[in-house]
């Protein structure tokens, strides 16, 4: 059963995930000014240990449950049901693991320009809030943390950002903030209708989705009230306008983190909150979600394409590969599903490093326009081989880690949602378009007189850059133990769907499954 409850063990690690940057983010903002040297440390080491923590629960997570793991359960609220109920499966644990490593490297990676100790506090807040968020089990606590993160992200970039940071910030904050408000809505409703089966009143999430039934109008008002939330949040078109300006005008460790893990709140509250709590509404309006997939993957890719501003051109690229995540969740197989959430960590590692590059050029050269740049990749080849292999990896070239999920959402796809899928390869030709014609602009011919100095890739970048290219060409080459993770918890969620529509998995284009130690398949 999706909602069994194994590999509990004394530490409470998952808490741990949660307390420790935000410790930290206190800790930072008690420092006296006299010591201007302590934040960073502070904040190193926070995040580090989250990181290292978050490592250990991947590398001790049992492989074939489905199930959550590791669950911590403490009442908080008894007279509202509301408790403490934290718990990490497949669909969330590389996603879990993603937010431990993304920080502290966006720490190391970019100095803040002014007031450290305000910015590092933020960015830990902003780590708890994430961590929180990817392992809440009970409605209000997901709803506290998913608010939670809105608020360092608002400050980190009204407080650190570019010239029009102001405008993006209370742009960002306004659209996510309409969208939440649909979810608080959608969340009391569906705790109150609940009550009346379960005979309690219960903000935990695997109670309601296994005991409560949801008549099917009830279920399917219910499941949009969450569902444009996370639309907001990923974002899906046409609610995707703000982020172009939230990315262009964060800071570059802003633009990382929001890439990386912050967006994925929406395509993982999709599967968590949407298929899992309500599975007959989400197939039921899985063409409506199709269809606006595959208009943001084309969208996005053409309004790439038209970008003057490189960090503006990384930001709508973003818009497409995850319309990409978007039709692998909503076109229901084991291989869809699975690369939905594989991209989603590929899209992250990725793009977060996208991200790390362009805010790299704009430290040497002060500018991002692309008419600006030119050349570099005769004066800094160690930094344009690097920029090019992060490039690639987005392209989906084969062998690195984009190929895979990419390949496996429209494999798993064909069969469900076929002219869907046909439509969105499209968008792989032109995802190539726009990046390699970017890499031309900037990289190829001969630098002028402002670009001939242009600083080679430093020891400290190339450090940070190290644990991206390692998971860019890892988990391209040899993806099995991330699947292997993922699949048992998908092939439940899947479960769940036909045993409320009357949907039928198709045989598999793929199998997916893999043999045991005794040479039996499993899966």
């Amino acid at each position: 059963m999706l909602a069994a409850e194994t590999g509990s063990i004394a530490f409470p690690i998952l808490t741990a995930l949660i307390l420790t940057p935000f410790v930290g983010s206190i800790v930072i903002a008690l420092l006296p000014k006299s010591r201007p040297e302590l934040p960073k440390m502070v904040a190193l080491v926070m995040s580090v240990a989250t990181a290292a923590m978050s490592i250990w629960l991947m590398a001790s997570f049992e492989t074939s449950d489905a199930g959550f793991q590791f669950v911590s359960m403490h009442t908080w609220i008894d007279a509202w049901g509301i408790s403490w109920h934290l718990g990490v499966d497949g669909i969330s644990l590389f996603l879990v693991v993603l937010t431990g490593i993304l920080f502290p490297l966006a720490i190391v990676a970019v100095d803040a320009h002014h007031d450290e100790k305000g910015y590092l506090a933020w960015l830990l807040m902003l780590q708890a809030g994430v961590m929180g968020s990817f392992l809440s089990l009970d409605l209000f606590m997901f709803f506290v943390f998913f608010e939670i993160v809105l608020v360092p992200m608002y400050f980190l970039i009204a407080g650190w950002g570019y010239e029009k940071r102001i405008y993006a910030a209370t742009k960002f904050f306004l659209y996510t903030m309409f969208g939440s408000a649909f979810m608080l809505v959608g969340l009391i409703a569906t705790v109150v209708i609940a009550a009346r089966d379960i005979g309690y009143t219960t903000f935990d999430l695997t109670i309601i989705a296994e005991e409560a039934e949801f008549a099917a109008s009830t279920g399917r008002w219910l499941f949009f009230a969450f569902a444009i939330a996370f639309a907001v949040k990923v974002p899906i078109f046409p609610l995707h306008t703000w982020l172009p300006d939230a990315h262009t005008q964060a800071p570059t460790a802003g633009s990382v983190v929001l890439a990386g893990v912050m967006l994925k709140l929406g395509t993982y509250g999709l599967l968590r909150f949407g298929v899992y709590l309500f599975p007959e509404a989400s197939y039921w309006s899985r063409h409506l979600w199709l269809t606006l997939a595959v208009i943001g993957i084309i969208y996005g890719a053409i309004a790439a394409t038209m970008q003057k501003d490189l960090k503006r051109l990384v930001a709508y690229s973003s818009v497409a590969h995850l319309g990409f995540i978007v039709l692998g969740t909503f076109a229901f197989t084991s291989q869809s599903m699975s690369g939905g959430v594989i991209q989603s960590v590929n899209h992250g590692v990725s793009t977060g490093a996208l991200f790390l590059f362009v805010g790299w050029i704009y430290e040497r050269r002060k500018t991002r326009q692309i008419a600006e740049l030119n050349g570099l990749q005769k004066v800094a080849p160690i930094f344009a081989a690097g920029f090019m292999v992060v490039m690639l990896s987005s392209v989906g070239v084969p062998g690195l880690n984009g190929f895979v999920g990419e390949f496996l959402i429209l494999i798993g796809s064909f069969t469900t949602a076929r002219w869907w899928t046909v439509v969105a390869a499209s968008g792989v030709i032109l995802a190539a378009l726009y990046l390699l014609w970017a890499y031309q602009r900037v990289f190829h011919g001969e630098p002028d007189d402002d670009n001939k100095n242009f600083a080679e890739l430093k020891v400290r970048e190339g450090l940070v850059l190290l644990p991206f290219l390692g998971l860019i060409v890892f988990m391209g080459v040899y993806p099995k133990p991330v699947l292997d993770r993922i699949e048992p918890s998908i092939d439940a969620l899947i479960v769940r769907v036909e045993d409320n529509t009357t949907y039928v998995q198709p045989e598999p284009t793929i199998d997916l499954s893999h043999s045991d130690e005794s040479g039996e398949e499993d899966g």
